[in-house]
């Protein structure tokens, strides 16, 4: 006997259930969709830009959420997170190049990619010679090709308040380097890049002091480097004419160190050094008063500011030049007086040993 097949159909439950699920399914679709295509929109939009132009300096290592972020300091108006999903989801990121790179109104984050994958750096380059003065580096600038001109009548003073130091030294707070940019860009772009470089270097170097270096503050490290820098004919005596500085400032005694006098003299030195200049008492002079200067006087490089907070473990109190850019170190006058003798005498009569 056969048993008769009985067909099940659904409750009304079931089916309700059924369709709940297949609604919830179009949304999703329906939200990708959206999403796709307002992705799509976004990428293929004009980036809003703080100004004209936008200059960026991406440096080696930096990673894609670095860069997004730098951007949008730099003055894009955009998510931090939205740039770098886009790096990241474009299979590109690793192909961005460091470099100086300058996004113009109307680009696109299409575009901002496109010019760092490419390497589309600025057409020319400036370069700040260590050692110089804000004043040196300002007449640099003004005879950059290309570069446009801003600063021009502005005293320091006022330059620092658009850099947003309001109050700040010029002297030697911009970093010593070579900056690339488009032609176009503005003086004042240039300086913003130099100052930030500087207390970007400025903060790694105190972050690596020493205990044995007398500065107390970075503004302090930054002052001596500047005359580190000045005072140094070979790289490698830095360390040992910083600690010659850092053990005058230890005990109190003057830096007497001829390149702070003559940063006091200003326009007025004529390139001779004489008596009268080191007993004529200025705020530079270090002969006539104890400490550092009241500013740097010049701008160092990264090893004059690593110099500074990491002095050579030294008991020498003083150092003259041999006369082959080197220097001659002592620890007390006697020794001091001796060797200037030795290598005064040879340079009078260079063809004799000294």
């Amino acid at each position: 006997m056969h048993q008769k097949s009985h067909r099940v159909y659904p409750t009304s439950s079931v089916r309700q259930k059924g369709g709940v699920l297949r609604a919830l399914l179009g949304l999703l679709i329906v939200a990708a969709l959206s999403l796709g295509g307002g992705a799509y929109w976004w990428l293929n939009q004009p980036l809003r830009l703080s100004s004209p132009s936008i200059e960026l300096s991406v440096e080696t290592g930096a990673t894609p959420r670095d860069i997004a972020r730098d951007w949008v300091e730099a003055g894009v108006d955009a998510s931090p997170w939205m740039l770098y999903q886009w790096f990241k989801l474009s299979g590109q990121s690793r192909q961005m190049r460091a470099g100086s790179y300058e996004l113009a109104q109307g680009s696109t984050p299409r575009d901002l990619l496109r010019m760092m994958v490419r390497g589309d750096e600025r057409l020319s380059a400036v370069r700040l010679i260590d050692g110089w003065t804000f004043r040196r580096f300002r007449a640099e600038l003004a005879q950059a090709d290309g570069l446009k001109q801003t600063t021009a009548g502005l005293s320091d003073a006022e330059i620092m308040v658009l850099l947003g130091e309001p109050g700040a030294p010029a002297e030697g707070h911009f970093f010593p380097d070579t900056y690339s940019y488009a032609k176009g860009s503005t003086d004042l772009a240039v300086m913003k890049r130099a100052l930030h470089a500087m207390q970007k270097h400025l903060d790694a170097a105190w972050a690596q002091r020493q205990a044995n270096t007398s500065v107390k503050t970075p503004q302090e490290a930054l002052t001596l480097a500047s005359i580190v820098e000045k005072e140094t004919g070979r790289e490698s005596d830095r360390p040992m004419i910083s600690g010659v500085f850092n053990n005058r400032l230890r005990i109190g005694m003057p830096l007497q160190t001829d390149p702070t006098v003559i940063y006091g003299l200003g326009e007025q030195f004529d390139g001779n050094l004489r008596r009268v200049h080191l007993q004529t008492d200025t705020p530079f002079n270090t002969y006539t008063r104890t400490g550092l200067p009241p500013t740097p006087i010049a701008m160092p490089g990264k090893a004059a500011l690593l110099a500074a907070v990491r002095p050579a473990d030294t008991k020498a109190l003083y150092f003259v030049a041999r006369g082959d850019g080197s220097s001659a170190f002592s620890a007390t006058l006697a020794e001091h007086n001796r060797a200037v003798n030795q290598y005064q005498r040879a340079q009078r009569n260079p063809g004799k040993s000294p």
